[in-house]
């Protein structure tokens, strides 16, 4: 059975550049620095069988498997035993050579007991060409270069191993589940967060799978458990929320609706069952399970610090909000339409609280406002109306909206002086000097001192550079007389 969350949806506006890079850099290993590993693996079967070495090992491999069944009771080990006999009587050399270079822990138990297993002359036969092969060509291979090896763990393989893969089969399930997972995740975090968090992820899940596999011989290699981190930083990224997943089992498959974080507990019960009870599946359980608590603890440790989930992820998509906002104004526009204005009041209201930067909506209100002039949220709403023209560089409109209250809101409550001198600064810059008079007049009577004198040396300055001497001399007067 699989479940994944799929609560999101790719905005390919905004692409997730450090997953698709990620995706990308896998592949490009995968194809590039892994692709000669074939033809290394084809040179060493060939020089195995040619050397004789299948035949001297065979018996002694037969017999490393009846111990692991006599002395440790592996029940996996005569799974194996029973498969290897079968090979030989099936006189299938390549397959028998395969399964003896490739068993990592088998060569280590010769290594160890050499000089048990082989007289003194297969002792020196066995040294001299199973070392030529294992160090011109298995050790060259991807997965024990960069691969993460339990019993030789280096800094440096904890990063590696997250861009090796075993196979296409391999490469395409994990690739497919990082770009499910990481363009949501990239999004709450930010590229480079993101892309740290998922490489520490992927180091710790290394850690965890070999404290379980210490001593082993066996490399670990692909993004499984740095993907698995992705798992665990999703869920607890959205908590308790219910958030979508997708499941499939067996044929079917369909989508269901649960508080993010019960996943959590599901899919690591999951992968500590299969590590126990699966069998030798080639699968990493551990290092799944060690992703899965890397990437939740992480966020539910420094969630509120380094690893901040951006506040813009918990928002709709543009589309989303698109369609939020047109359905909203087409509701407030009904109630308009039927007279129903503080029904339309509160509508436009609630969607300037989610659509702020929507003028049309202080637009809306400020007409509302105007049907009652006598009241104070006319003024207020106009020198929001003013402070947005102001804002949006429309000098016009705010010399426009500041008229229209002059004539129907001014005698019930004036303006402040601030307003005036704001429009008085617009009509200026708008060669608007009729209207940035009126307006040095309203504010006369209302501004500060010290406004108004910066107010009237402006004029003084602006009558002078047009030359236009006697409104000029009719500013400097009213100058000295402030001063």
């Amino acid at each position: 059975m699989l479940i994944i969350p799929a609560e999101n949806a790719v905005n390919w506006k905004r692409p997730p550049w450090v997953t698709l890079s990620l995706i990308m850099a896998c592949l490009l290993v995968f194809l590039f620095y892994q692709g000669g590993d074939d033809q290394k693996l084809e040179y060493a079967l060939e020089q195995y069988i040619d050397s004789g070495l299948l035949q001297l090992e065979a018996p002694a491999y037969e017999d490393y498997l009846q111990r692991a069944i006599r002395f440790e009771g592996d029940q996996q080990s005569v799974l194996e035993l029973q498969e290897f006999q079968q090979l030989r009587e099936q006189d299938n050399e390549l397959w028998q050579a395969v399964t003896l270079l490739m068993d990592r822990e088998y060569y280590q138990y010769l290594q160890d007991n050499t000089d048990i297993i082989w007289a003194p002359t297969e002792r020196r036969l066995w040294l001299e060409q199973r070392t030529a092969i294992e160090d011109q060509w298995i050790s060259q291979m991807s997965a024990f270069q960069l691969g993460l090896v339990p019993a030789e763990l280096s800094l440096y393989t904890l990063i590696s191993y997250q861009f090796l893969h075993g196979g296409w089969g391999h490469i395409i399930g994990n690739l497919v589940f990082l770009f499910l997972l990481g363009f949501t995740v990239e999004r709450a975090l930010g590229p480079g967060r993101f892309l740290v968090a998922y490489l520490v992820c992927g180091a710790l899940s290394g850690l965890v799978f070999t404290a379980f596999s210490a001593g082993s011989q066996i490399p670990l290699v692909g993004a499984s458990g740095s993907i698995s981190g992705l798992m665990g930083m999703y869920v607890a990224i959205y908590g308790l929320q219910k958030i979508r997943f997708f499941y499939f089992l067996g044929v079917y498959f369909n989508y269901f609706r649960a508080p993010a974080i019960a996943m959590l507990p599901v899919w690591l019960g999951k992968e500590v069952y299969d590590y126990w009870f699966a069998g030798a599946t080639g699968v990493a359980y551990m290092a799944h399970a060690g992703g899965l608590v890397a990437g939740a603890g992480l966020v539910w440790l420094l969630g509120k610090s380094w690893l901040q989930v951006k506040e813009e992820f918990y928002e709709p998509e543009p589309d989303e909000q698109d369609a939020r906002f047109t359905a909203g104004y087409s509701q407030a526009m009904t109630s308009l339409g039927r007279m129903e204005f503080d029904q339309a009041r509160r509508q436009f209201e609630a969607l300037r609280e989610h659509y702020p930067e929507r003028s049309v909506l202080l637009e809306h209100l400020y007409q509302l406002a105007k049907l009652r002039p006598d009241l104070p949220a006319f003024r207020d709403r106009t020198t929001e109306l003013m402070s947005d023209a102001l804002a949006r560089r429309q000098p016009e409109q705010l010399v426009s909206v500041w008229q229209e209250y002059l004539s129907k809101g001014e005698a019930h409550h004036p303006l402040a002086g601030e307003d005036h001198n704001r429009v008085l600064f617009a009509s200026l810059k708008n060669n608007d000097l009729k209207a940035a008079e009126k307006a040095f007049e309203r504010m006369r009577t209302r501004a500060e001192p010290e406004m108004v004198y910066e107010a009237c040396q402006l004029l003084v300055s602006e009558f002078d550079k047009l030359q236009m001497g006697p409104k000029a001399r009719h500013y400097r007067q009213l100058l000295q007389g402030l001063s």
